[in-house]
């Protein structure tokens, strides 16, 4: 199996990696996204997806440095509401990035637990493949972005 030890992502305005890019410190991706809690299931959802600013830094090499996480609410508690909050908070930090360039990125996979979700950059492998290339992709969680190969920076949703 071929899995290449950083993987480009494009930035694309206006669309799912849009906020992503360079700073003084290294690379960064951020999004508002939501998560549903590691194994959860039933049918009583909305108090379960949770809304969520996320901030994750890299060095110039792409290695993971730190994430800052912050949940603003559930589904529940009101989407639009929740939605709106991590938007404002994700602006603020993105603000604090000095030098802040918005561009593609080259990273290698991670994984963060918070309140119970996983963030990161993970490598799959889907085993029922017959082709080796094909049951290796790497997928962004909890935002659901899947890189595979030629691992050019497109992404699937």
């Amino acid at each position: 199996m071929n899995v290449p030890e950083v993987i480009r992502i494009s930035h694309e305005p206006d669309y799912r990696t849009s906020t992503i890019g360079r700073f003084q410190g290294g690379q960064f991706f951020a999004s508002v996204t939501a998560a549903f809690p590691e194994g959860w299931s039933g049918d009583d959802w909305q108090p379960q997806k949770r809304w969520f600013a996320v901030l994750h830094r890299f060095d110039e090499g792409g290695r993971h440095v730190d994430s800052r996480i912050q949940s603003t609410g559930t589904t529940a508690d009101g989407e639009r509401k929740a939605v709106d909050a991590a938007g404002r908070l994700l602006d603020g930090w993105l603000d604090e990035l000095a030098g802040r360039e918005y561009r593609d990125i080259v990273i290698a996979p991670f994984e963060v637990r918070f309140e119970g979700a996983l963030f990161g950059l993970v490598v799959e492998i889907d085993e029922d493949e017959d082709e080796e290339e094909d049951g290796v992709w790497m997928e962004l969680y909890p935002d659901g972005l899947g890189f595979q190969a030629p691992w050019d920076g497109s992404y699937d949703t």
